[in-house]
């Protein structure tokens, strides 16, 4: 899958002195044979996509300094993609014109920031016996933007068609974003796209390539394999030019940079940018916006999940990341993962994902964090994906990493939740114990921990947020909890801070007043909707203080068919607490299930009814299986 940016047609403008022959070599071009008979000026030639190599349609234009202004030269030099400055090989003056007329007047129409490539063309090199390239080159040096230098005969029909096929490939291949001629060598920006690039390939993570990745680097690039007699040349080549290019019979960055260097260098400027846009670069060495930001639409309703592909992708980067194998990832290990990204997208994780003493992320918390993100800020995850190679490495677009939801109301139709991340919003009254219940959901209630200063993202979605993994009837869902922050009492809340999957609405057991704003905040925004609520009472280990509201905690909550507050401790870290949630979530038919028979048997029903559904799952399969027999 290839991403690209270069022009939909070429538009090639020949300039130069009256006479030297441009005008022969577009009809020599098209008649394939020399006319004597050559009219002032060509008409302009389009040449068919299917007839030239890059499969782009052509444009060639003619000019003619004796009918035309220099107003209309400066503004075809302006529309032009390539210049082809012709001179005749015989005429000296022609040669001189070229350096002291023709590419001055060519750089003052081009802007500063992007000079056209320039091929400069000797024609009539029927008439004598000696190349002039020598003394072309010299102009060359002084020039940048001269891409290359190409001796030709209109007459004799040598190299007429090389000369447009390169003038077009300077536009399609063009060498300045990766080349430095006057220090022959890659730019810094190829550079870094070439080692983001190594580094994707570089499967196993140990810093060289070997015989394997090279060959699946090819393969997907050219959609050819690599002979091996192929493959033990390049290697030869790049050990008696370099340095540490080859190590243990196996490609090292510096090898692999250096290849693409002597691809350039020997004019296969078309080899290094099949590789690039390959990887999704653009002229600029820049990623494009289509190869970073898949075009993934979130019905309403809707929620984006990681598939198991995009999972089983994340899973295998972090496992090539830990190099110490300790089922974590350390600061190094972190940065190491994203040092071809932008930066690292996530704020402070102690406080957002589960990780070990120290703050490391485990492989739970890795993708805990993944999780968060897909989920509310998809367009970052798509773009983070791209960086970290899924593009190539899955041959497909990030799409495919990602799991588009059913609709919720199909969900509570069908009586259960089809997600596999639930969002919970966690509500309450100043000072009530929401952010301990959010830290013992991650096991930090009791430790006092620092942020890292250096541990900076570039999106304050998961403010407030905090994620782990509950096991739900055996099966493993997420659990998002989003405090909802409360200025004053009165203030109402937003939308999109009632909407959620559950909502667990909290108050301090030992505060006389505190249950009131939960009771109220339940009849206002809860009562009517299809959103289940669990009441939690923080402080279980206090004394309980009679509410100054006209119900009581548990009789407010018969009334309203929920279950009873459930009281909270965070030194006893209750999970069950959290396990509820989910469940109520996963099944938000059963919104007042605490009334359906006065106990909890409606855990248990809903319960048996996905275990049911397993077994019946794999019963038909091994049916389809003996049928198959």
């Amino acid at each position: 899958m290839v991403y690209e940016s270069i022009p939909r047609t070429v538009r090639i403008l020949l300039l130069g002195e009256p006479g030297v022959g441009k005008t022969s070599l577009i009809l020599s071009l098209v008649t394939e044979e020399f006319t004597e008979h050559v009219p002032p000026k060509a008409e302009e030639i389009t040449i068919p996509a299917d007839v030239t190599p890059e499969q782009v349609p052509t444009n060639i234009i003619d000019i003619c300094v004796a009918e035309q202004t220099i107003e209309q030269v400066a503004e075809e030099i302006e529309r032009a993609h390539v210049i082809c400055i012709v001179f005749s090989v015989d005429r000296q003056d022609t040669l001189n014109k070229v350096a002291s007329y023709w590419l001055p007047f060519v750089r003052e129409n081009c802007s500063d920031e992007y000079r056209k490539p320039v091929i400069l063309v000797g024609n009539k090199i029927d008439l004598i016996d000696y190349s002039v390239i020598d003394n072309i080159w010299d102009i060359a040096e002084e020039y940048p933007e001269v891409d290359r230098c190409i001796e030709c005969s209109a007459k004799s029909l040598i190299n007429v068609s090389e000369m447009f096929y390169n003038a077009q490939k300077a536009v399609l291949h063009p060498i300045n974003p990766i080349y430095c001629i006057e220090e022959q060598e890659l730019t810094e920006k190829c550079k870094r796209a070439l080692t983001r690039i190594f580094k994707i390939c570089d499967l196993d993570g140990d810093g060289v390539l070997d015989d394997y990745e090279v060959t699946m680097f090819q393969r997907k690039c050219f959609d050819s394999p690599l002979q091996l007699q192929v493959l033990d040349e390049v290697k030869s080549v790049i050990a008696q030019n370099i340095a540490g290019g080859i190590e243990n019979d196996c490609i090292t960055i510096k090898g692999f940079i250096f290849l693409h260097c002597l691809f350039i260098q020997r004019g296969r400027n078309e080899t290094t940018w099949t590789v690039l846009r390959k990887f999704g670069y653009e002229e600029s060495l820049e990623l494009t916006h289509s190869y970073l930001y898949a075009n993934i639409k979130i019905p309403v309703g809707c929620t984006s999940e990681l598939s198991y592909k995009g999972q089983q992708f994340l899973t295998q980067l972090f496992e090539k990341y830990d190099k110490d194998k300790d089922g974590m990832l350390n600061p190094t290990e972190l940065k190491n993962v994203f040092s071809c990204c932008p930066r690292i997208p996530w704020h402070n994780l102690r406080y957002t994902v589960p990780t070990n003493d120290k703050g490391y992320l485990t492989l739970q918390g890795w993708m805990c964090r993944w999780t968060l993100m897909t989920l509310l800020d998809l367009q970052n995850t798509s773009a983070y994906l791209a960086y970290l190679g899924f593009n190539f490495l899955e041959n497909d677009t990030q799409k495919s990493a990602i799991h588009i939801t059913r609709e919720k109301k199909v969900d509570i139709a069908k009586k259960q939740s089809s997600r596999n991340v639930y969002q919970c919003h966690v509500i309450g009254p100043r000072s009530c114990g929401k952010t301990s219940i959010c830290r013992s959901f991650l096991g930090i209630a009791h430790k006092k921990i620092k942020p890292h200063a250096n541990e900076r993202g570039d999106s304050n979605l998961s403010e407030n947020c905090c994620i782990n993994t509950v096991l739900v009837y055996g099966q493993e869902k997420y659990l998002v909890l989003k405090e909802i922050p409360i200025t004053r009492v009165s203030d109402p809340l937003q939308p999109h801070e009632v909407n959620c999957d559950v909502a667990c609405l909290v108050y301090d057991v030992a505060a006389s007043r505190s249950f009131e704003y939960i009771a109220r905040i339940y009849i206002k925004y809860f009562a009517e909707s299809h959103i289940p609520v669990l009441i939690v009472g923080t402080k279980g280990d206090a004394m309980i203080a009679r509410q100054e509201y006209i119900l009581q905690p548990d009789v407010f909550c018969n009334k309203y068919q929920l279950l009873p507050p459930q009281l909270f401790n965070i030194r006893e870290n209750k999970h069950d607490v959290f396990v509820k949630l989910a469940t109520m979530a996963a099944f938000p038919h059963l919104k007042h299930f605490a009334s359906l028979t006065g106990d909890n048997s409606s855990w248990w029903k809903a319960g048996i009814g996905v275990a049911a559904a397993t077994v019946v799952g794999l019963v038909l399969i091994k049916m389809f299986s003996f049928q198959k027999r």
